[in-house]
């Protein structure tokens, strides 16, 4: 079966405030669900970018550049790995994960297929 990275991707300010109590109880409660029906197959979620590098390539040269990146208003909060049948049913997923939020969250899912070999 494919695998799919799913991209969360987050205003940072917003983020910074951290998901609430019950958020993270309905969260475990996806996440348990999607491990035990075998779908889930890893995710976490990262720290802020004021604590990230940038490594960058260009024209023969690299560069190395410490958080936080000020241009950056939407970033990528967490992610997961699952495995599905096909790309629906990841994205039936990654829906019922977005409705977890709470009103007031903007987040953006990005769902990728994982090439294999």
């Amino acid at each position: 079966m494919p695998r799919y990275l799913s991209l969360v991707k987050v205003e940072e300010k917003a983020a910074a405030q951290g998901p609430s109590p019950e958020l993270m109880q309905r969260m475990g409660e996806l996440i348990e669900e999607m491990t035990k029906a075998g779908v889930m197959l890893d995710t976490a979620g990262l720290t802020p970018t004021s604590e990230g590098t940038r490594v960058h390539w260009e024209d023969g040269r690299l560069s190395v550049t410490d958080g936080p990146f000020t241009e950056a208003k939407e970033v990528i909060g967490g992610y997961s790995i699952v495995q599905c049948k096909d790309r629906a049913e990841a994205i039936e997923w990654t829906k019922r994960f977005l409705k977890v939020h709470e009103d007031h969250w903007t987040v953006t899912c990005e769902v990728r297929e994982i090439a294999e070999g």
